[in-house]
């Protein structure tokens, strides 16, 4: 049967397995054990077994069930206010005031939890009562909740980062060096969109007419101050090529403790909570890594990503007009899957093609999280759109609305990696070259 054809039948019968509520994994392992089993003289048994065994065991995945409880045991503190009120006295100043807390800490709690939909509720539980009450333009503040909460996915220790190498094979450690430069660049870019805009229209944001000294400053962060030295302690380890991310995801889980303890919220329920929330998120993760792992194998056995990447190079499509394909493909498929959903089940066809058309598989993997980042505030299945509308009790519409700005500014921090790639690849290269 031609190649095409056994795409399109292995799409609907996915498509159709999803549509009836069974969960992603479990339809990974069927499509992929009906194309073994009808496309290909493969045993589909053996092939399920071995598969599955070899991605359950993948050294690289240790480190993600640490990273997880690492921000788990953090959601249950009270780092949300100490993040409010240590940010707070250093940016008000700036044009767009107390907006920028929301950006910046989102930064912050994205390099401890690694999750957007934990950073967006984090960060929003505390600035959202706040900056309603000093009088901040609601759409902006909402707006900058869910373009700055998507930055759980793209500065390390991130999740999604970390489910790309697997699956792509690439080194964890590189992948998070690669993933700082970029986060840092959305966090101006979005910066950057709130000062103009408060600048233009100052009743945006009410100018701050309280001045503190440094010494001030200094006394209203001591609470945060912790925070960051757990963050570069983590990364800082990675990157000076101390410890393997799975021993740096070790550092962050004893250093979350010892903050819990320290602020008087560890106790044995809130110890179970983070613990359990960990197991369950990560156990979902590893059982779509698995699935993946397998319908990659089937694919590769159909000969179908071969075939479709025979398409593509008849296309002639230049690198950069495969990225806008695929950006449009990631977008699409962003308004009805989770990110981890669209990551694995795009990778059996997309990353023969990507590497056919010599882009580097690092840079690619920055560029994929960043797209899936945009997924996150794509209705209907954003899952920040969720978080915000719950927490602020407006309609859909009205949150999208007002996070439509910041997914445009993500295409454009896409466009600037695209145009500059050493922003992603340069690091990578300088830790490799320093090691």
């Amino acid at each position: 049967m031609d190649a095409g054809m056994i795409s399109a039948i292995l799409f609907i019968l996915m498509l159709g397995l999803l549509a009836s509520g069974i969960w992603v994994a479990p339809t990974l392992l069927a499509v992929g054990f009906f194309a073994l089993e009808f496309f290909s003289p493969a045993p589909a048994g053996s092939l399920l077994a071995s598969t599955v065994w070899d991605a359950s065991w993948n050294w690289a995945l240790t480190a993600l069930p640490l990273f997880v409880w690492m921000g788990e045991i953090l959601f249950r503190t009270r780092l949300s206010s100490d993040m409010f009120n240590g940010l707070a006295p250093w940016l008000a100043r700036l044009p767009g005031g107390l907006l920028h807390v929301n950006i910046v800490g989102c930064g912050v709690m994205a390099a401890v939890a690694g999750s957007s939909a934990v950073t967006c509720a984090t960060v929003g539980r505390m600035s959202i009562p706040e900056l309603k009450k000093r009088g901040y333009d609601e759409k902006l503040s909402i707006g900058t909740l869910a373009g700055s909460g998507t930055l759980g996915l793209l500065i390390p220790p991130s999740i999604m980062l970390i489910v790309y190498g697997v699956i792509a094979q690439q080194s964890i450690s590189r992948m998070f060096i690669a993933g700082v430069v970029p986060g840092i660049l959305i966090i101006s870019i979005f910066m950057a969109y709130v000062a103009i805009r408060a600048l233009l229209n100052p009743e945006l944001a009410p100018p701050q007419e309280e001045r503190l000294s440094f010494l001030e400053k200094v006394k209203a962060s001591r609470l945060l101050f912790p925070v960051v030295l757990l963050i570069f302690c983590v990364i800082g380890s990675i990157y000076g090529g101390f410890a393997t991310p799975t021993e740096a995801a070790t550092i962050g889980v004893l250093g979350a403790l010892a903050l819990a303890w320290w602020s008087k919220t560890l106790n044995w329920a809130s110890f179970m909570g983070s613990l359990m929330g960990a197991v369950r998120t990560s156990c979902m993760i590893a059982f779509i890594l698995a699935g993946a792992a397998f319908l990659s194998i089937a694919m590769g056995f159909t000969g179908v990503p071969r075939v479709l990447a025979s398409y593509v190079d008849a296309w002639n499509l230049s690198p950069g007009m495969l990225l806008v394909l695929l950006t449009v493909l990631y977008i699409f498929l962003g308004c009805f899957l989770d990110g981890v959903s669209m990551m694995v089940l795009t990778a059996a066809v997309v990353l023969p093609m990507v590497e056919s058309a010599g882009i580097d598989l690092i840079w690619f993997g920055i560029f994929t999280v960043i797209v899936v980042e945009m997924a996150q505030i794509t209705p209907p299945v954003g899952f920040n759109l969720f978080v915000l509308q719950g927490m602020t009790g407006r309609d859909l519409i009205q949150v999208t609305k007002a996070s439509v700005p910041f997914f445009f500014l993500m295409l454009v921090g896409i466009l600037i990696i695209a145009l500059v790639p050493e922003l992603v690849t340069w690091p990578v290269e300088y830790m490799i070259r320093k090691n």
